[in-house]
């Protein structure tokens, strides 16, 4: 990721100078992609700072955690009062708010960057979310904007999000819902191959007819590329790989901070979780022969119950979106962020994992109602919601008779109906609370609160 970061801001036409504290993959880099870009290799971390013309702009792409302390400890003493220090790593946002308040303490600007798009995105157009010193976005935006990925009337995935550690929550709730994305994608993978018996090819072909419609976007289109790609016995390279799946913690975050937020995100859980379920692998192979099911046989036609799969998708993946933009609207109201929901979508629209073409009818949501508390109320993809329902249903439904585990359309499907419920059983759970810990309740009928002697 930095160096393809490095080769893109040279390609704009900044210069680059560049340090790693292994020496060996400066010269490696100089000598391979960097060679003949006028990108300067430093031996050390005062060689780069004494490139760097004030002020100083230092973007530090190292893993989250104490290494990003360690690198603001060594170079904070070096730099002047005004230079700015980026973190475009995945680090926790509230080691950000952290980081921000002490390095403003001396006097530098820090950001903290969400950068989304892989190795690929960084080399030609990422999705940038950088939020922290707001001072520090005058010299950042021409830059930034540059070599980020741009929308088709060429606007840039690249803005400012907000104070402190803003950027980095945004870029958490993208990659929490980059899980479900992948997740969902994965069920139909699952009830393609396993309920329906269809080939990988026929897989890929139905992958990549769908990434023509509603649902276009980055990861449908590699999935149908996966699903092509044979090894070199002539047989589906995925059918080779093992199948657990490991995760970096960002998917977890979210899910943890919504519960601090007492924002309900399951299909963030359930995504989470089901990687974590994966890699059970000896657990399972031997529940796999003594634990007893259907057969995961799908008694369907395949012409009729493809679509049905596409529908429960599509559903899914609205949840999937209307959980992320929950979390990041009551993290903006709890920490005076005052999030532009439009445009972070619109950031999402090219260069990162999530992209896809729906997020452009997402800013076009909050844009029309910017106070809109759930994507779910939105006219448009209520709409969408009551045309898809009845196959998502059918799905759920047919994919529990045959013994096919789709935990995320189901978690999708149950949040849908959670929420569109009047009324809710939470009722009786308030009542044994009262019942043995004296938690009380509050009633339809009157006003205040009330404990029973239930006894």
């Amino acid at each position: 990721m930095g160096e393809n970061l490095a080769l893109n801001l040279a390609d704009h036409g900044y210069g680059v100078a560049v340090y790693n504290r292994t020496s060996s993959k400066v010269d490696d880099f100089l000598t391979g992609p960097g060679k003949d870009t006028g990108i300067i290799g430093s031996p050390s971390i005062e060689d780069l700072i004494g490139h760097l013309e004030p002020p100083r702009r230092i973007l530090v792409m190292v893993k989250a955690g104490t290494a990003v302390d360690a690198v603001i400890e060594e170079m904070a003493p070096l730099l002047e009062r005004g230079d700015i220090l980026i973190d475009g790593g995945n680090s926790h946002y509230r080691d950000t708010i952290r980081r921000h308040s002490e390095v403003e303490a001396k006097g530098l600007l820090y950001v903290g960057m969400g950068v989304s798009g892989g190795q690929e995105g960084a080399r030609h157009g990422p999705s940038l979310m950088p939020g922290g010193s707001q001072g520090a976005w005058e010299h950042l935006r021409d830059m930034l904007q540059a070599i980020s990925a741009k929308v088709a009337d060429g606007t840039p995935c690249a803005d400012w999000i907000g104070p402190d550690g803003s950027g980095h929550f945004v870029k958490m709730v993208h990659n929490a819902i980059e899980y479900a994305d992948m997740q969902l994608i994965a069920e139909a993978y699952h009830l393609m191959r396993t309920g329906l018996g269809m080939s990988h090819d026929a897989m890929a072909n139905v992958f990549s007819e769908w990434d023509k419609g509603p649902l276009e976007s980055f990861l449908i289109q590699i999935t149908g590329e996966i699903l092509a790609y044979a090894d070199a016995d002539g047989q589906p390279l995925v059918t080779k790989i093992v199948d657990a799946a490991g995760q970096k913690g960002t998917g977890r975050w979210t899910v943890e901070e919504a519960l601090d937020l007492g924002s309900p995100v399951p299909l963030f859980g359930e995504a989470v979780f089901a990687r974590s379920l994966s890699g059970l692998l000896d657990q399972r192979r031997l529940a796999a022969g003594v634990l007893e099911g259907p057969s995961g046989s799908l008694q369907v036609r395949t012409d009729r119950f493809l679509p049905a799969i596409h529908d429960a998708l599509y559903a899914s993946k609205i949840v999937s979106y209307a959980q992320g933009f929950s979390v990041l609207r009551e993290a903006s109201l709890a920490n005076s962020w005052e999030l532009d929901y439009g445009r972070i979508a619109l950031l999402w629209r090219q260069g990162c994992i999530i992209r896809a073409a729906f997020l452009e009818d997402i800013t076009s949501a909050f844009r029309a109602e910017p106070g809109l508390t759930s994507l779910l109320l939105d006219p448009g993809f209520r709409e969408r919601l009551a045309s898809a329902q009845d196959n998502w249903r059918l799905v759920v439904a047919q994919a529990a008779i045959a013994g096919v585990p789709v935990p995320a359309y189901a978690t999708a499907l149950s949040f849908y109906d959670g929420y569109r419920s009047e009324r809710l059983p939470a009722n009786l759970i308030q009542a044994q609370r009262d019942y043995f810990g004296a938690h009380t309740y509050k009633r339809t009928d009157k006003e205040g609160t009330f404990h029973t002697e239930w006894l």
